[in-house]
């Protein structure tokens, strides 16, 4: 393997990415928790912010959840964000705040997995630890014609084992060789079309040399993804005490799922729609089991479409008109979740997922659209 070729390469090329400005193991283990399954154009502008909310091990570890997951909105994969936290938590109970040098101790850590530990403490101390994630998977299985799928117990055996071999049998920092690969992987040696002419390591490309790059790597079965229809309801809690007008409605309510998908989030009440279920009796009734409210349903405000894991979701967003403005509200569901009124004002405050979001923000500019009557 030519590493000053590839070192030269990457003086050259390498993309200005801030967490690259810096050795800080902290710094550098935020930014690996925020690219995983992220686009680096994404991380960009969400990590120099929750940098500056969060300078220290100790400033996350002391800063409510709330606070750290909506920093974290629009990034997703929120899982990331709590088990970073609880991790903050730890180093700043068991280290006195300072990131723990080896790699025994932060394998250990929430959130933190091979991978993870090998990138912070090659780039942060220099330590010879290989790294091995989608970019560098691809990159190796090419350089070597690997017919087998990168993700086979087979095949990553076989590569952890190049990438050791890589990092243990150079003088060049252990560090920027990692880096290097993986910004080859990324810009470079793409999933289509790489740019074979470009690579600083094409003369040691064996599939290069038998004409299959296109072939490698091997691919596993296709994710089959399955379609689903889901609902949330927006309900306004009437304010007959107060003037204002009709139809600009000042609560909404939210509620707070620990152990649902959107877990550590808030969100409006949802709910997939069992198939050949009636809206307008099916969604009054789930509201009505939840929270205790008696709604019924008003307009169809607007539908959103995303993914998710192996989810094509189509949401379609309602209004819920109460009953009774004396209605009962339950402070939980019959699951446990938190039930609140949150003043509209305040909804920005809140974390959300990003249709939760979404949603706000339509509610926001469309307000004056809706009917809300007062009872």
């Amino acid at each position: 393997m030519p590493h000053k070729k590839l070192l030269t390469w990457f003086s050259h090329s390498a993309r200005k990415l801030p967490w690259r400005e810096t050795t800080d193991p902290y710094a550098i283990w935020v930014s690996e928790i925020m690219l995983q399954q992220t686009q680096v154009t994404t991380v960009i502008n969400y990590f120099p912010r929750f940098m500056e909310a969060f300078p220290t091990i100790s400033a996350l570890a002391s800063a409510p959840e709330d606070a750290v997951l909506r920093l974290w909105e629009g990034l997703g994969y929120y899982r990331r964000a709590r088990q970073l936290h609880a991790a903050a938590k730890m180093i700043q109970q068991e280290y006195a705040g300072e990131f723990p040098t080896d790699y025994t101790s932060v394998i250990k850590l929430p959130g933190i997995g091979r991978y993870t530990a090998g990138a912070i403490l090659s780039i942060s101390q220099n330590q010879h630890v290989p790294i091995l994630e989608a970019n560098t998977a691809r990159l190796f299985a090419r350089l070597n014609a690997l017919e087998l799928p990168t993700d086979s117990a087979a095949a990553q055996k076989i590569l952890w084992q190049y990438a050791q071999k890589l990092v243990s049998t150079t003088k060049y920092p252990p560090g920027q060789i990692n880096q290097a690969l993986m910004e080859v992987g990324s810009l470079i040696c793409t999933p289509q079309k790489p740019a074979c002419t470009k690579c600083p390591l094409q003369k040691f490309c064996a599939a290069y040399d038998h004409h299959c790059v296109e072939k490698i790597p091997v691919t596993s079965r296709k994710l089959q993804y399955e379609n689903r229809h889901e609902a949330a309801v927006i309900i306004r809690r009437p304010t007959p005490k107060k003037k204002s007008k009709k139809n600009v409605f000042e609560y909404c309510l939210l509620h707070y799922a620990p152990q649902k998908r959107w877990g550590g989030l808030w969100d409006f009440p949802r709910t997939e729609i069992p198939p050949h279920a009636t809206p307008d009796t099916f969604l009054p009734d789930f509201i009505h089991t939840t929270t205790g409210l008696k709604i019924h349903l008003g307009h169809m405000l607007h539908t959103f479409r995303h993914s998710v894991t192996k989810y094509r979701i189509t949401l379609h967003c309602y209004e819920g008109i109460l009953h009774s403005k004396y209605t009962t509200l339950h402070k939980k569901t019959p699951d446990g979740e938190e039930i609140r009124w949150v003043a509209f004002s305040d909804l920005s405050d809140y974390p959300l997922n990003v249709t939760g979001r979404k949603i706000t923000k339509f509610l926001s500019k469309y307000q004056e659209l809706l009917v809300f009557p007062d009872n």
